[in-house]
């Protein structure tokens, strides 16, 4: 009888400390993102439009300071490349991002500072409208990208906080397919994040 009474306890108390331990969350945020202007050697000149986007995020904790994450984000805004001082074109794009990064963070009562670097894919896809200038454009174009950060999270209750982000993608300047837009040169994006998590 004792036996089976310290069973039930030890499963009662391992199950309550499972409950209460939340490895897993999923995070919604807001999102913009602003470019550098790329001068490169042949003389083409890429710029792009800053925009508005959205951010959703899968995060699983390996231990209590680190964790493991999977990415998705949508922008949708405009490329412009300047080629030899006299050709101006526009690309209207729609630009995801799937990534994963490794992140390491530390707690401080119910603040939550992380960094976090990955590795992932930018995909470029031209929108054929009044946008697009540049009418030969056909194709999408996708980037291997190194994606680093940092952040703050604020603990609002044990399901849910805050968070806020920079976000940085090192990345080929996209050409689309035309070799008259290639650069040769690498940017960085950068996308600061606003938004809510929830933990399981």
């Amino acid at each position: 009888m004792k036996k089976t009474i310290l069973l039930g306890v030890l499963m009662l108390s391992a199950a309550t400390g499972f409950a209460q331990e939340s490895r897993q969350d999923v995070s919604f945020s807001g999102t913009g993102i602003f470019g550098p202007t790329i001068h490169a050697p042949g003389a083409v000149v890429a710029s792009s439009t800053p925009a508005a986007g959205i951010l959703t995020s899968y995060r699983y904790m390996l231990t209590p300071h680190s964790a493991l994450e999977v990415n998705y984000s949508f922008v949708q805004n405009s490329q412009q490349y300047v080629v030899q001082n006299a050709y101006n074109y526009l690309i209207h794009s729609r630009e995801q991002e799937i990534t994963g990064a490794y992140i390491f963070g530390m707690t401080f009562k119910r603040y939550n500072p992380f960094l976090e670097a990955g590795v992932g894919t930018l995909f470029f896809t031209p929108i054929l409208d009044s946008g697009t200038t540049h009418l030969e454009v056909n194709k999408s174009t996708k980037e291997v990208t190194g994606l680093f950060g940092g952040g703050l999270a604020y603990e609002l209750s044990p399901s849910f906080d805050i968070r806020v982000e920079y976000r940085g993608f090192l990345l080929k300047t996209p050409s689309f397919g035309q070799p008259d837009l290639v650069t040769n040169r690498y940017e960085v994006l950068s996308m600061p994040t606003l938004g809510v998590a929830y933990h399981f």
